[in-house]
């Protein structure tokens, strides 16, 4: 068994490529979106000794209020099921519908699927300016505070790219032998990037640019840093991690998704500055575009 077909796994993203089902109901006409679900999270003061960056060691991130643990999921359970489910499981499908198309041609679903995408990170940046008592914004999540100015979050996302990439090749390895060799291979993606060069540069802002913006945005900025507010920063990663993989809607992923996902937010934790995991991300999810494209 070669690197090649172990490594050759879908990038991280939202699930563009399986979209289905309609969606009708406009999106931002929710009663959450006007009161506790944009992404801002109720603060509770209380009168205890902060835990601050010395008091996790490995963990630089900074929680000095805890947030409201309701305010979290509310806030999550708005993006998933008012933003992220109608988008990515209904934004090809509609617009196959609008174009009159029962098949849409590779080279159009590069470019809708950039569009959705794009869409979709939008509307969560412009949620993190809803009215609201804040709690989060989003150049926090890039601030560097005393404890993270000596870690270099350059070198956290090479060295977190390098163990992420090692932990696929192993779990990899560990699943073909249990359960047996299967071709990981993503025939939809590998149509797209063959389609012509306009179609994979598509295909590399939306898994290189435009997804790893989101996720870590909503992941590991918005979701981990709130929960670590509350609870130890292994928590925070577990916890974020398991919703992190659940979002993706693959079963037979959902392991390996999960250790990505703790490897980002791993990566965040000791740095601080969620452009360390952004890198990261980008990085393998660019490795996974080359391998699918030369196999």
């Amino acid at each position: 068994m070669t690197v090649t077909t172990i490594l050759i796994r879908p990038p991280i993203c939202l699930n563009p490529s399986k979209f289905n089902g309609g969606f009708s109901k406009p999106l931002l006409k929710s009663t959450f979106f006007s009161s506790r679900a944009s992404f801002q999270c109720r603060c509770i003061k209380h009168e205890g000794t902060p835990k601050g960056p010395e008091a996790e060691g490995f963990s630089v991130l900074e929680s000095h209020t805890p947030c409201d643990v309701g305010s979290i999921w509310s806030s999550m359970g708005f993006y998933v099921f008012s933003i992220h489910v109608p988008l990515s499981f209904g934004g090809l499908s509609v617009a196959a519908k609008v174009l009159h198309q029962t098949v849409l041609d590779p080279h159009i679903q590069a470019f809708l699927i950039l569009a959705i995408q794009t869409m979709e990170l939008s509307i969560v940046l412009l949620l993190f300016k809803c009215p609201g008592k804040p709690h989060h914004s989003l150049l926090d999540f890039f601030h560097v505070n005393k404890a993270s100015e000596e870690r270099c979050w350059l070198l956290g996302s090479l060295l977190g790219f390098g163990f992420l990439v090692s932990l696929v090749f192993i779990t990899s390895i560990v699943a073909d032998r249990l359960i047996g060799p299967k071709d990981v291979n993503n025939p939809f993606l590998k149509e797209i990037l063959l389609t012509g060069s306009s179609s994979t540069m598509a295909c590399i802002l939306v898994y290189c640019i435009v997804t790893p913006l989101l996720e870590e945005v909503v992941y590991r900025g918005f979701l981990l840093t709130s929960l670590a507010s509350t609870m130890k920063w292994h928590r925070s990663v577990a916890i974020s991690s398991l919703v992190f993989s659940a979002a993706h809607f693959s079963g037979e992923n959902f392991l390996q998704l999960f250790i990505i996902g703790f490897v980002l937010g791993c990566t965040y934790c000791w740095t601080g500055n969620l452009s360390s995991s952004i890198l990261t991300h980008s990085l393998y999810n660019a490795l996974t575009l080359f391998l699918t494209f030369i196999s």
